[in-house]
């Protein structure tokens, strides 16, 4: 059984009055006497009134409505990502829809069809690799898109990313100092843009100083594959001295590989990774990890995206915000290894 739900004219007629007050008390566009507003008011609460807002875009030829698609809405990273951005669309007036792609580049440009169907006013897009599957379809409906987090091969959109080879080569220099000359690095896949200037900066630090060694290894998307993955290497000679993993939920997968092979960290191995969580403060040992601004991307994003809803044709522009590394007991210092000296990258 369908419920009917109450119309403007319902609510005009409860409170005494034309459904033209009704509108300009809901929409808070002309001055009206208190006691109608009071009336209005009383009649919307005690029916349980819901304004529709396809009809009012309609009308007004306006959305006030945006999008937003990520690879994971269940991965804390996304998740805090979008949080950010749902508190700032509202702030200025908008409503967000979310949508994840599931990694999936086929998904991906289902769920931006579906969100263009909405008539956003504009779509951010964390895309599943470097193709951005659906940026066809997001021309030709004529709806702008700014893209977080990943750099896509096509030049034509917005970026807002991280700088992913400077704070890689700082976390491996840090490794290095630390005494460490053989290490894994975990990524979920080679494809993607971020990882592979990621992998450019660790490979850089790493030829700094001689004999040391890094190995970049393919590990999958999930925890569980992630940590076989890892399981079946550290039993390989010769065995790392240091795990280096490009997002949270890889740490997670190389923290249980190494409980598995018990080895302690970081008496036997060392452990950083990308993705500052709290779960990595409270851990034991706390875990070294690379912060991302966040906050400071969705914003970046944010605006850069009103900048387009609001009519700026300028050239497609890319923004790369700093990271910081956490230093924590999960990556202390090899014994009986000599100090390195004014690392740089070459």
């Amino acid at each position: 059984m369908s419920i009917k739900l109450p119309s403007i004219r319902t609510v005009a007629s409860r409170a005494g009055v034309s459904t033209a007050t009704v509108s300009n008390v809901l929409n808070a566009r002309r001055s009206v006497a208190p006691e109608l507003v009071a009336r209005v008011e009383q009649a919307v609460a005690e029916l349980g009134y819901i304004a529709d807002g396809s009809a009012a875009r309609l009308r007004s030829r306006k959305s006030s409505v945006t999008g937003v698609m990520v690879p994971d809405i269940a991965n804390p990273f996304y998740g805090a990502f979008v949080s950010v951005l749902e508190g700032t669309a509202r702030h200025d007036g908008y409503d967000l829809l979310v949508v994840s792609s599931g990694g999936d580049p086929t998904q991906e440009t289902a769920r931006l069809k579906a969100l263009i169907t909405w008539r956003p006013a504009g779509i951010i897009v964390v895309p599943c690799d470097d193709t951005l599957a659906g940026r066809t379809i997001a021309r030709a409906a004529g709806v702008p898109i700014v893209v977080a987090d990943r750099i896509p091969a096509d030049p034509d959109f917005d970026i807002v990313a991280v700088d992913n080879r400077q704070m890689a080569a700082a976390v491996t220099f840090h490794l290095l100092e630390r005494g460490h000359r053989h290490i894994l690095v975990a990524a979920h896949s080679l494809a993607v843009s971020s990882v592979q200037e990621r992998g450019t900066g660790i490979r850089a630090a790493a030829a700094t100083v001689p004999g040391a060694e890094v190995e970049i290894l393919e590990m999958g998307r999930s925890i569980q594959e992630s940590r076989q993955r890892i399981i079946a290497r550290l039993r390989q000679a010769p065995r790392p001295t240091a795990v280096f993993t490009l997002n949270n939920l890889l740490t997670l997968g190389a923290l249980g590989a190494l409980t598995e092979c018990r080895l302690k960290v970081p008496d036997d191995i060392a452990l950083v990774g990308f993705d500052d969580e709290e779960w990595m403060r409270v851990v034991t040992p706390p875990l070294t990890a690379v912060r991302q601004p966040i906050q400071q991307m969705a914003h970046a994003a944010w605006e850069r995206l009103m900048a387009r809803v609001d009519g700026d044709t300028s050239p497609p522009q890319q923004f790369r915000l700093p990271c910081t590394i956490e230093i924590r007991e999960s990556t202390s210092r090899l014994k009986d290894v000599p100090q390195l000296a004014d690392l740089a990258v070459s």
